[in-house]
Protein backbone atom coordinates (compact mmCIF):
# COMPACT_ATOMS: atom_id res chain seq x y z
CA UNK A 1 0.00 0.00 0.00
CA UNK A 2 1.31 3.48 -0.83
CA UNK A 3 1.81 5.97 1.98
CA UNK A 4 -0.08 8.64 0.02
CA UNK A 5 -2.76 8.24 -2.64
CA UNK A 6 -3.85 11.27 -4.70
CA UNK A 7 -5.11 12.05 -8.16
CA UNK A 8 -2.09 14.19 -9.05
CA UNK A 9 1.48 14.50 -7.77
CA UNK A 10 3.06 17.87 -8.61
CA UNK A 11 6.85 17.91 -8.41
CA UNK A 12 8.18 21.43 -8.07
CA UNK A 13 6.74 24.20 -5.91
CA UNK A 14 7.85 27.31 -7.71
CA UNK A 15 5.69 29.54 -9.92
CA UNK A 16 4.23 26.93 -12.27
CA UNK A 17 3.86 24.18 -9.69
CA UNK A 18 2.04 26.54 -7.33
CA UNK A 19 -0.19 27.79 -10.15
CA UNK A 20 -1.09 24.19 -10.96
CA UNK A 21 -1.81 23.54 -7.29
CA UNK A 22 -4.14 26.54 -7.01
CA UNK A 23 -6.13 25.48 -10.07
CA UNK A 24 -6.28 21.82 -9.10
CA UNK A 25 -7.44 22.76 -5.61
CA UNK A 26 -10.01 25.20 -6.99
CA UNK A 27 -11.51 22.34 -9.00
CA UNK A 28 -11.44 19.88 -6.11
CA UNK A 29 -8.67 17.63 -7.42
CA UNK A 30 -6.78 15.79 -4.68
CA UNK A 31 -3.07 16.36 -5.11
CA UNK A 32 0.25 16.58 -3.33
CA UNK A 33 2.94 19.12 -4.21
CA UNK A 34 6.56 18.44 -3.25
CA UNK A 35 9.39 20.96 -3.47
CA UNK A 36 13.05 20.23 -2.76
CA UNK A 37 13.76 23.71 -1.39
CA UNK A 38 12.57 24.80 2.04
CA UNK A 39 10.23 27.53 0.90
CA UNK A 40 9.17 29.80 -1.90
CA UNK A 41 11.52 31.78 -4.16
CA UNK A 42 14.51 33.60 -2.69
CA UNK A 43 15.54 35.06 -6.08
CA UNK A 44 13.27 37.38 -8.13
CA UNK A 45 13.44 35.23 -11.30
CA UNK A 46 10.37 35.99 -13.45
CA UNK A 47 9.39 39.56 -12.64
CA UNK A 48 6.87 40.75 -15.23
CA UNK A 49 3.44 39.27 -15.76
CA UNK A 50 1.18 39.86 -18.71
CA UNK A 51 -2.56 40.42 -18.91
CA UNK A 52 -3.40 36.83 -19.79
CA UNK A 53 -1.55 35.64 -16.70
CA UNK A 54 -3.40 38.18 -14.58
CA UNK A 55 -6.70 36.97 -16.09
CA UNK A 56 -5.77 33.46 -15.00
CA UNK A 57 -5.13 34.71 -11.47
CA UNK A 58 -8.33 36.77 -11.57
CA UNK A 59 -10.24 33.59 -12.40
CA UNK A 60 -9.31 32.10 -9.03
CA UNK A 61 -9.88 35.31 -7.08
CA UNK A 62 -6.24 36.36 -6.81
CA UNK A 63 -6.06 39.55 -8.87
CA UNK A 64 -6.35 41.94 -5.92
CA UNK A 65 -3.85 40.02 -3.79
CA UNK A 66 -1.30 39.85 -6.60
CA UNK A 67 -1.71 43.55 -7.40
CA UNK A 68 -1.26 44.46 -3.73
CA UNK A 69 1.93 42.39 -3.53
CA UNK A 70 3.21 43.97 -6.75
CA UNK A 71 2.71 47.51 -5.46
CA UNK A 72 5.05 46.73 -2.57
CA UNK A 73 7.90 45.78 -4.88
CA UNK A 74 7.94 48.04 -7.93
CA UNK A 75 6.60 51.23 -9.39
CA UNK A 76 4.02 49.98 -11.88
CA UNK A 77 3.53 51.12 -15.48
CA UNK A 78 7.10 52.30 -15.81
CA UNK A 79 9.07 52.52 -19.04
CA UNK A 80 11.17 49.82 -20.66
CA UNK A 81 14.22 51.51 -22.15
CA UNK A 82 17.77 51.08 -23.37
CA UNK A 83 20.71 53.14 -22.08
CA UNK A 84 24.48 53.07 -22.32
CA UNK A 85 24.62 53.58 -18.55
CA UNK A 86 22.06 54.59 -15.96
CA UNK A 87 23.88 57.93 -15.69
CA UNK A 88 23.04 58.73 -19.31
CA UNK A 89 19.75 59.56 -21.05
CA UNK A 90 17.59 56.88 -22.61
CA UNK A 91 18.72 55.76 -26.08
CA UNK A 92 15.53 53.91 -26.99
CA UNK A 93 12.07 53.33 -25.55
CA UNK A 94 10.55 49.88 -25.99
CA UNK A 95 7.56 50.98 -23.88
CA UNK A 96 6.95 54.40 -22.36
CA UNK A 97 4.43 52.71 -20.09
CA UNK A 98 4.19 48.95 -19.53
CA UNK A 99 0.45 48.99 -20.23
CA UNK A 100 0.62 51.39 -23.14
CA UNK A 101 -1.92 50.46 -25.80
CA UNK A 102 -3.40 47.42 -24.04
CA UNK A 103 -5.59 49.03 -21.40
CA UNK A 104 -8.87 48.12 -23.12
CA UNK A 105 -7.96 44.54 -24.01
CA UNK A 106 -8.50 43.00 -20.58
CA UNK A 107 -10.04 43.65 -17.18
CA UNK A 108 -6.49 43.25 -15.85
CA UNK A 109 -3.19 45.04 -16.39
CA UNK A 110 0.37 43.93 -16.86
CA UNK A 111 2.28 43.89 -13.59
CA UNK A 112 5.84 43.94 -12.36
CA UNK A 113 6.20 41.52 -9.45
CA UNK A 114 8.95 39.06 -8.63
CA UNK A 115 8.45 35.43 -7.77
CA UNK A 116 9.56 36.39 -4.26
CA UNK A 117 6.38 38.44 -3.95
CA UNK A 118 4.07 36.26 -6.04
CA UNK A 119 4.75 32.72 -4.89
CA UNK A 120 3.59 33.20 -1.27
CA UNK A 121 0.27 34.53 -2.59
CA UNK A 122 -0.21 31.40 -4.68
CA UNK A 123 0.91 29.09 -1.87
CA UNK A 124 -1.47 30.55 0.67
CA UNK A 125 -4.43 30.36 -1.70
CA UNK A 126 -3.70 26.72 -2.58
CA UNK A 127 -3.36 25.79 1.08
CA UNK A 128 -6.56 27.64 1.97
CA UNK A 129 -8.30 25.47 -0.63
CA UNK A 130 -6.99 22.31 1.03
CA UNK A 131 -3.84 21.59 -0.99
CA UNK A 132 -1.00 19.73 0.74
CA UNK A 133 2.51 21.05 0.10
CA UNK A 134 5.68 19.40 1.39
CA UNK A 135 8.83 21.48 1.25
CA UNK A 136 12.36 20.13 1.67
CA UNK A 137 11.06 17.04 -0.10
CA UNK A 138 12.50 15.59 -3.30
CA UNK A 139 11.43 13.03 -5.85
CA UNK A 140 13.67 9.96 -5.75
CA UNK A 141 12.09 8.07 -8.64
CA UNK A 142 8.85 7.04 -10.31
CA UNK A 143 7.37 4.27 -12.43
CA UNK A 144 4.33 4.39 -14.69
CA UNK A 145 1.86 1.63 -15.43
CA UNK A 146 -1.47 1.46 -17.21
CA UNK A 147 -3.39 2.66 -14.17
CA UNK A 148 -1.18 5.31 -12.61
CA UNK A 149 2.22 6.42 -11.36
CA UNK A 150 4.10 5.16 -8.30
CA UNK A 151 6.61 7.69 -7.00
CA UNK A 152 9.10 7.66 -4.16
CA UNK A 153 9.70 10.94 -2.35
CA UNK A 154 12.25 11.69 0.37
CA UNK A 155 12.43 14.27 3.12
CA UNK A 156 15.66 16.25 2.94
CA UNK A 157 15.42 16.84 6.68
CA UNK A 158 15.45 13.28 8.00
CA UNK A 159 15.89 11.14 4.87
CA UNK A 160 12.57 9.37 5.37
CA UNK A 161 11.10 7.99 2.15
CA UNK A 162 7.42 7.67 1.26
CA UNK A 163 5.54 6.10 -1.62
CA UNK A 164 2.97 8.16 -3.51
CA UNK A 165 0.43 6.58 -5.81
CA UNK A 166 -1.17 9.04 -8.24
CA UNK A 167 -3.16 8.92 -11.42
CA UNK A 168 -0.88 11.53 -12.98
CA UNK A 169 2.50 13.16 -12.39
CA UNK A 170 3.11 16.83 -13.23
CA UNK A 171 6.74 17.82 -13.76
CA UNK A 172 7.28 21.40 -12.64
CA UNK A 173 10.88 20.66 -11.68
CA UNK A 174 12.63 23.29 -13.77
CA UNK A 175 14.96 23.63 -16.72
CA UNK A 176 17.08 20.66 -15.67
CA UNK A 177 14.02 18.48 -15.11
CA UNK A 178 14.94 15.02 -13.85
CA UNK A 179 11.43 13.85 -14.70
CA UNK A 180 11.83 14.95 -18.30
CA UNK A 181 15.18 13.19 -18.53
CA UNK A 182 13.86 9.98 -16.96
CA UNK A 183 10.93 10.06 -19.40
CA UNK A 184 13.38 10.17 -22.29
CA UNK A 185 12.08 13.47 -23.66
CA UNK A 186 14.68 15.52 -25.53
CA UNK A 187 14.90 19.29 -25.78
CA UNK A 188 14.78 20.72 -29.30
CA UNK A 189 15.82 24.19 -30.36
CA UNK A 190 18.94 26.31 -30.23
CA UNK A 191 22.12 25.43 -28.33
CA UNK A 192 23.01 27.60 -25.31
CA UNK A 193 24.29 30.99 -26.45
CA UNK A 194 25.49 32.64 -23.22
CA UNK A 195 26.52 31.83 -19.66
CA UNK A 196 24.98 34.71 -17.76
CA UNK A 197 24.75 36.05 -14.23
CA UNK A 198 22.26 38.02 -12.18
CA UNK A 199 23.80 40.21 -9.51
CA UNK A 200 21.62 41.18 -6.54
CA UNK A 201 23.00 44.32 -4.96
CA UNK A 202 22.37 47.32 -2.74
CA UNK A 203 23.29 50.82 -3.87
CA UNK A 204 21.74 54.26 -3.59
CA UNK A 205 20.51 54.95 -7.13
CA UNK A 206 17.90 57.57 -6.29
CA UNK A 207 19.95 60.44 -7.69
CA UNK A 208 20.61 58.57 -10.93
CA UNK A 209 16.98 57.60 -11.35
CA UNK A 210 15.68 61.06 -10.51
CA UNK A 211 12.08 61.42 -11.59
CA UNK A 212 12.41 58.86 -14.38
CA UNK A 213 9.85 56.07 -14.04
CA UNK A 214 11.98 53.22 -15.38
CA UNK A 215 10.85 49.66 -14.85
CA UNK A 216 13.28 47.70 -17.02
CA UNK A 217 16.54 49.27 -18.18
CA UNK A 218 18.59 47.51 -20.84
CA UNK A 219 22.28 48.41 -20.67
CA UNK A 220 23.91 48.40 -24.08
CA UNK A 221 27.58 49.28 -24.32
CA UNK A 222 30.57 47.60 -25.99
CA UNK A 223 31.81 46.16 -22.72
CA UNK A 224 28.52 45.13 -21.15
CA UNK A 225 25.11 43.93 -22.26
CA UNK A 226 22.40 43.30 -19.69
CA UNK A 227 19.46 44.86 -17.89
CA UNK A 228 18.57 46.48 -14.57
CA UNK A 229 15.54 46.19 -12.30
CA UNK A 230 15.21 48.44 -9.25
CA UNK A 231 13.26 48.23 -6.01
CA UNK A 232 10.52 50.75 -5.41
CA UNK A 233 12.81 52.57 -2.95
CA UNK A 234 15.67 52.94 -5.45
CA UNK A 235 18.29 51.59 -3.05
CA UNK A 236 18.56 48.01 -4.29
CA UNK A 237 18.00 45.95 -7.40
CA UNK A 238 19.52 43.39 -9.68
CA UNK A 239 21.65 43.51 -12.80
CA UNK A 240 21.47 40.65 -15.29
CA UNK A 241 24.66 40.49 -17.34
CA UNK A 242 24.45 38.69 -20.68
CA UNK A 243 27.94 39.46 -21.96
CA UNK A 244 31.01 41.61 -21.40
CA UNK A 245 34.24 42.11 -23.34
CA UNK A 246 37.53 40.22 -23.34
CA UNK A 247 40.86 42.06 -23.03
CA UNK A 248 41.24 41.93 -26.82
CA UNK A 249 37.86 43.60 -27.30
CA UNK A 250 35.97 40.48 -28.41
CA UNK A 251 32.62 39.66 -26.82
CA UNK A 252 32.69 37.44 -23.71
CA UNK A 253 29.45 35.45 -23.45
CA UNK A 254 30.72 33.35 -20.54
CA UNK A 255 30.58 35.97 -17.80
CA UNK A 256 29.70 33.34 -15.19
CA UNK A 257 33.26 32.03 -15.34
CA UNK A 258 36.11 33.42 -13.19
CA UNK A 259 33.68 35.51 -11.17
CA UNK A 260 34.38 37.11 -7.80
CA UNK A 261 32.83 39.90 -5.75
CA UNK A 262 35.15 42.57 -7.11
CA UNK A 263 34.17 41.65 -10.65
CA UNK A 264 30.48 41.89 -9.72
CA UNK A 265 30.98 45.34 -8.21
CA UNK A 266 32.80 46.35 -11.39
CA UNK A 267 29.84 45.22 -13.50
CA UNK A 268 27.39 47.24 -11.40
CA UNK A 269 29.60 50.36 -11.50
CA UNK A 270 30.01 49.94 -15.25
CA UNK A 271 26.25 49.73 -15.77
CA UNK A 272 25.57 52.64 -13.41
CA UNK A 273 28.19 54.78 -15.14
CA UNK A 274 29.57 55.82 -11.75
CA UNK A 275 32.34 54.32 -9.64
CA UNK A 276 31.81 56.57 -6.62
CA UNK A 277 28.58 54.87 -5.55
CA UNK A 278 28.95 52.30 -2.78
CA UNK A 279 27.79 48.85 -3.94
CA UNK A 280 27.15 45.85 -1.73
CA UNK A 281 26.70 42.46 -3.39
CA UNK A 282 23.99 40.35 -1.74
CA UNK A 283 23.98 37.34 -4.05
CA UNK A 284 24.89 36.14 -7.53
CA UNK A 285 22.92 33.66 -9.62
CA UNK A 286 24.48 31.90 -12.59
CA UNK A 287 22.26 30.81 -15.48
CA UNK A 288 22.38 29.77 -19.11
CA UNK A 289 20.68 31.67 -21.92
CA UNK A 290 18.87 29.08 -24.03
CA UNK A 291 15.95 28.86 -26.45
CA UNK A 292 14.45 25.37 -26.64
CA UNK A 293 11.36 23.32 -25.83
CA UNK A 294 10.63 19.70 -25.02
CA UNK A 295 9.99 17.39 -27.96
CA UNK A 296 6.80 16.33 -26.18
CA UNK A 297 4.96 17.75 -23.19
CA UNK A 298 3.47 14.36 -22.31
CA UNK A 299 4.74 10.85 -21.69
CA UNK A 300 1.63 8.77 -21.00
CA UNK A 301 0.71 9.85 -17.44
CA UNK A 302 3.53 12.37 -17.03
CA UNK A 303 3.09 16.01 -18.08
CA UNK A 304 5.67 18.79 -18.34
CA UNK A 305 4.94 22.41 -17.44
CA UNK A 306 7.02 25.56 -17.09
CA UNK A 307 10.79 25.43 -17.48
CA UNK A 308 10.63 21.64 -17.59
CA UNK A 309 8.82 22.10 -20.92
CA UNK A 310 10.60 25.14 -22.36
CA UNK A 311 13.50 27.50 -21.72
CA UNK A 312 13.95 30.96 -23.20
CA UNK A 313 15.92 34.15 -22.59
CA UNK A 314 14.23 36.81 -20.42
CA UNK A 315 13.76 39.29 -23.28
CA UNK A 316 10.03 39.86 -23.62
CA UNK A 317 9.28 38.46 -20.17
CA UNK A 318 7.57 35.44 -21.70
CA UNK A 319 9.05 32.59 -19.63
CA UNK A 320 7.06 32.75 -16.42
CA UNK A 321 3.89 33.72 -18.26
CA UNK A 322 4.21 30.73 -20.57
CA UNK A 323 4.59 28.45 -17.55
CA UNK A 324 1.45 29.84 -15.92
CA UNK A 325 -0.45 29.18 -19.15
CA UNK A 326 0.84 25.59 -19.14
CA UNK A 327 -0.37 24.99 -15.60
CA UNK A 328 -3.74 26.56 -16.32
CA UNK A 329 -4.19 24.62 -19.55
CA UNK A 330 -3.34 21.30 -17.92
CA UNK A 331 -5.28 21.66 -14.66
CA UNK A 332 -8.79 21.82 -16.13
CA UNK A 333 -8.11 18.75 -18.25
CA UNK A 334 -6.82 16.78 -15.28
CA UNK A 335 -9.84 17.87 -13.26
CA UNK A 336 -12.39 16.68 -15.83
CA UNK A 337 -10.61 13.39 -16.47
CA UNK A 338 -10.07 12.72 -12.75
CA UNK A 339 -13.80 13.24 -12.10
CA UNK A 340 -14.71 10.85 -14.91
CA UNK A 341 -16.43 13.56 -16.93
CA UNK A 342 -13.92 13.49 -19.80
CA UNK A 343 -12.08 10.64 -21.44
CA UNK A 344 -8.31 10.31 -21.19
CA UNK A 345 -8.09 11.46 -24.80
CA UNK A 346 -8.70 15.03 -23.62
CA UNK A 347 -5.25 15.02 -22.04
CA UNK A 348 -3.56 14.55 -25.41
CA UNK A 349 -4.80 17.98 -26.46
CA UNK A 350 -2.54 19.58 -23.82
CA UNK A 351 0.57 18.75 -25.84
CA UNK A 352 -1.22 19.46 -29.13
CA UNK A 353 -1.97 23.00 -27.98
CA UNK A 354 0.81 24.09 -25.66
CA UNK A 355 3.87 22.78 -27.51
CA UNK A 356 3.37 24.74 -30.77
CA UNK A 357 2.58 27.90 -28.80
CA UNK A 358 5.66 27.41 -26.63
CA UNK A 359 7.81 26.89 -29.72
CA UNK A 360 6.57 30.18 -31.16
CA UNK A 361 7.09 32.00 -27.86
CA UNK A 362 10.61 30.62 -27.39
CA UNK A 363 11.58 31.87 -30.85
CA UNK A 364 10.04 35.29 -30.18
CA UNK A 365 12.07 35.59 -26.97
CA UNK A 366 15.20 34.66 -28.91
CA UNK A 367 14.40 37.20 -31.63
CA UNK A 368 14.11 39.93 -29.00
CA UNK A 369 17.40 38.81 -27.46
CA UNK A 370 19.16 39.02 -30.81
CA UNK A 371 17.64 42.41 -31.66
CA UNK A 372 17.86 44.07 -28.24
CA UNK A 373 20.83 42.43 -26.58
CA UNK A 374 23.29 40.62 -28.83
CA UNK A 375 23.33 41.61 -32.51
CA UNK A 376 26.29 39.27 -33.07
CA UNK A 377 24.01 36.21 -32.91
CA UNK A 378 23.19 34.52 -36.25
CA UNK A 379 20.15 36.04 -37.92
CA UNK A 380 19.72 33.85 -40.98
CA UNK A 381 16.93 31.83 -39.32
CA UNK A 382 15.62 34.54 -37.00
CA UNK A 383 11.84 34.59 -36.64
CA UNK A 384 10.23 37.88 -37.62
CA UNK A 385 9.28 39.79 -34.47
CA UNK A 386 5.57 39.56 -33.72
CA UNK A 387 3.46 42.04 -31.83
CA UNK A 388 3.62 41.73 -28.01
CA UNK A 389 -0.15 41.97 -27.37
CA UNK A 390 -0.76 39.28 -29.99
CA UNK A 391 1.78 36.96 -28.37
CA UNK A 392 0.27 37.59 -24.95
CA UNK A 393 -3.45 37.49 -25.84
CA UNK A 394 -3.69 36.19 -29.41
CA UNK A 395 -2.75 32.53 -29.06
CA UNK A 396 -4.47 30.13 -31.47
CA UNK A 397 -4.95 26.55 -30.29
CA UNK A 398 -5.49 23.71 -32.73
CA UNK A 399 -6.42 20.35 -31.21
CA UNK A 400 -9.20 17.83 -30.71
CA UNK A 401 -10.45 20.11 -27.92
CA UNK A 402 -11.29 22.82 -30.46
CA UNK A 403 -13.95 22.51 -33.16
CA UNK A 404 -13.27 24.82 -36.08
CA UNK A 405 -15.87 25.35 -38.76
CA UNK A 406 -15.18 25.20 -42.46
CA UNK A 407 -13.14 28.21 -43.55
CA UNK A 408 -12.51 29.42 -39.97
CA UNK A 409 -8.84 28.38 -39.82
CA UNK A 410 -6.63 30.53 -42.03
CA UNK A 411 -3.45 29.00 -40.52
CA UNK A 412 -2.45 32.29 -38.87
CA UNK A 413 0.15 32.07 -36.11
CA UNK A 414 -1.73 34.51 -33.88
CA UNK A 415 -4.75 36.79 -33.86
CA UNK A 416 -4.71 40.49 -33.02
CA UNK A 417 -6.63 40.93 -29.75
CA UNK A 418 -7.42 44.52 -30.75
CA UNK A 419 -9.60 43.10 -33.53
CA UNK A 420 -11.47 40.24 -31.81
CA UNK A 421 -13.40 37.74 -33.89
CA UNK A 422 -14.16 34.98 -31.38
CA UNK A 423 -12.76 32.28 -33.66
CA UNK A 424 -12.51 28.81 -32.08
CA UNK A 425 -9.13 28.11 -30.52
CA UNK A 426 -8.55 31.67 -29.33
CA UNK A 427 -8.99 33.33 -25.96
CA UNK A 428 -12.53 34.60 -25.52
CA UNK A 429 -12.21 38.37 -25.93
CA UNK A 430 -12.84 40.73 -23.05
CA UNK A 431 -15.92 42.90 -23.35
CA UNK A 432 -17.59 44.84 -20.52
CA UNK A 433 -20.93 43.38 -19.46
CA UNK A 434 -23.43 43.68 -16.66
CA UNK A 435 -24.08 40.42 -14.84
CA UNK A 436 -26.87 40.37 -12.25
CA UNK A 437 -26.91 44.15 -12.45
CA UNK A 438 -23.21 44.60 -11.67
CA UNK A 439 -20.41 45.72 -14.02
CA UNK A 440 -18.11 42.85 -14.95
CA UNK A 441 -16.04 41.39 -17.74
CA UNK A 442 -17.48 38.61 -19.85
CA UNK A 443 -14.36 36.68 -18.78
CA UNK A 444 -15.74 36.56 -15.24
CA UNK A 445 -18.41 34.12 -16.44
CA UNK A 446 -15.84 31.44 -17.25
CA UNK A 447 -13.85 28.94 -15.21
CA UNK A 448 -16.32 26.51 -13.66
CA UNK A 449 -17.02 24.09 -16.49
CA UNK A 450 -18.07 25.00 -20.01
CA UNK A 451 -20.14 28.12 -20.66
CA UNK A 452 -22.40 28.68 -23.67
CA UNK A 453 -23.12 32.30 -24.56
CA UNK A 454 -26.14 32.87 -26.79
CA UNK A 455 -27.16 35.91 -28.79
CA UNK A 456 -30.09 38.13 -27.91
CA UNK A 457 -32.56 35.84 -29.69
CA UNK A 458 -30.80 32.60 -28.78
CA UNK A 459 -32.91 31.45 -25.83
CA UNK A 460 -33.28 28.03 -27.47
CA UNK A 461 -29.59 27.38 -26.79
CA UNK A 462 -30.02 28.21 -23.11
CA UNK A 463 -33.01 25.90 -22.85
CA UNK A 464 -31.03 23.07 -24.45
CA UNK A 465 -28.13 23.56 -22.05
CA UNK A 466 -30.43 23.60 -19.02
CA UNK A 467 -32.00 20.34 -20.17
CA UNK A 468 -28.64 18.65 -20.81
CA UNK A 469 -27.16 19.83 -17.52
CA UNK A 470 -30.16 18.47 -15.62
CA UNK A 471 -30.15 15.07 -17.33
CA UNK A 472 -26.39 14.41 -17.67
CA UNK A 473 -23.14 15.01 -15.82
CA UNK A 474 -22.01 17.63 -18.32
CA UNK A 475 -20.39 20.65 -16.59
CA UNK A 476 -22.30 23.17 -18.66
CA UNK A 477 -24.03 26.53 -18.09
CA UNK A 478 -25.58 29.03 -20.49
CA UNK A 479 -26.28 32.76 -20.60
CA UNK A 480 -28.20 34.82 -23.10
CA UNK A 481 -26.26 38.03 -23.68
CA UNK A 482 -28.22 41.17 -24.48
CA UNK A 483 -31.57 42.82 -23.82
CA UNK A 484 -33.68 40.82 -21.40
CA UNK A 485 -30.89 38.42 -20.53
CA UNK A 486 -29.14 37.86 -17.21
CA UNK A 487 -26.00 39.21 -18.88
CA UNK A 488 -26.33 42.64 -20.48
CA UNK A 489 -24.12 43.96 -23.28
CA UNK A 490 -24.22 47.73 -22.64
CA UNK A 491 -21.82 48.61 -25.47
CA UNK A 492 -23.34 46.18 -27.97
CA UNK A 493 -19.98 44.55 -28.67
CA UNK A 494 -20.83 40.90 -28.04
CA UNK A 495 -22.03 39.74 -31.51
CA UNK A 496 -19.05 41.14 -33.44
CA UNK A 497 -16.46 40.23 -30.80
CA UNK A 498 -17.62 36.60 -30.76
CA UNK A 499 -18.60 36.30 -34.41
CA UNK A 500 -22.21 35.17 -33.99
CA UNK A 501 -25.65 36.47 -34.96
CA UNK A 502 -28.69 37.15 -32.74
CA UNK A 503 -29.69 33.45 -32.76
CA UNK A 504 -26.15 32.08 -32.61
CA UNK A 505 -24.06 30.73 -29.75
CA UNK A 506 -20.45 30.25 -28.73
CA UNK A 507 -19.05 27.66 -26.32
CA UNK A 508 -16.22 28.59 -23.97
CA UNK A 509 -13.96 26.03 -22.28
CA UNK A 510 -13.03 26.19 -18.58
CA UNK A 511 -9.75 27.88 -19.55
CA UNK A 512 -11.55 30.74 -21.31
CA UNK A 513 -10.80 29.49 -24.83
CA UNK A 514 -13.49 29.43 -27.51
CA UNK A 515 -14.17 25.75 -28.23
CA UNK A 516 -16.93 26.02 -30.84
CA UNK A 517 -19.49 28.44 -32.24
CA UNK A 518 -22.55 28.56 -34.44
CA UNK A 519 -23.55 31.73 -36.23
CA UNK A 520 -27.24 30.88 -35.91
CA UNK A 521 -29.59 28.39 -34.22
CA UNK A 522 -29.29 25.69 -36.85
CA UNK A 523 -31.76 22.84 -37.32
CA UNK A 524 -31.17 20.78 -34.17
CA UNK A 525 -29.61 22.75 -31.27
CA UNK A 526 -29.94 19.94 -28.70
CA UNK A 527 -28.23 17.33 -30.82
CA UNK A 528 -25.60 19.86 -31.84
CA UNK A 529 -24.61 20.76 -28.28
CA UNK A 530 -24.61 17.11 -27.16
CA UNK A 531 -22.41 16.09 -30.10
CA UNK A 532 -20.03 19.00 -29.56
CA UNK A 533 -19.58 18.20 -25.87
CA UNK A 534 -19.02 14.51 -26.63
CA UNK A 535 -16.22 15.35 -29.04
CA UNK A 536 -14.62 18.02 -26.87
CA UNK A 537 -14.57 15.77 -23.81
CA UNK A 538 -13.32 12.72 -25.73
CA UNK A 539 -16.21 10.70 -24.27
Amino acid sequence: MPDVQVSVLVVGGSLTGLTASVHLATQGVSHLLVERHRGTAVHPRAASFHQRTMEIFRGVGLQDAVEAAAEKEFVQDGAIVSVSTLSNPEMQYFYRSFNEGVEELSPTRRLFITQIGLEPVLRERARALGAEHRYATELVGFEQDDDGVTSVIRSRDDGQESTVRSDYLVAADGAHSAIRARSGIDMVGRPPFAQCITIYFQADMRELLGDRNLSVVYVNQPGLLGFFRFSITGDSGFLAVFSSSNPDGTRDTHVAEDLDEARCVQFVHQALGRTDISVRIDDVQRWTAEAAHAASFQDRRVFLIGDAAHVMPPTGGFGGNTGVADAHGLAWRLALVSRGIAGAGLLASYDQERRPVSDLTVEQAYTRYALRVDPSLPRDDLAAPLDDPSIELGTIYRSAAVMTGEGEDDESLLVDPREPSGRPGTRAPHIPVEADGRPASVLDLFGAGFVLLAGTDGQVWCDVVAELAASTDLPLRAYRVGAGGVVQDPEGRFPAAFGIGPTGATLIRPDGVVAWRSADAGAEPRGTVADVMTQLLAR
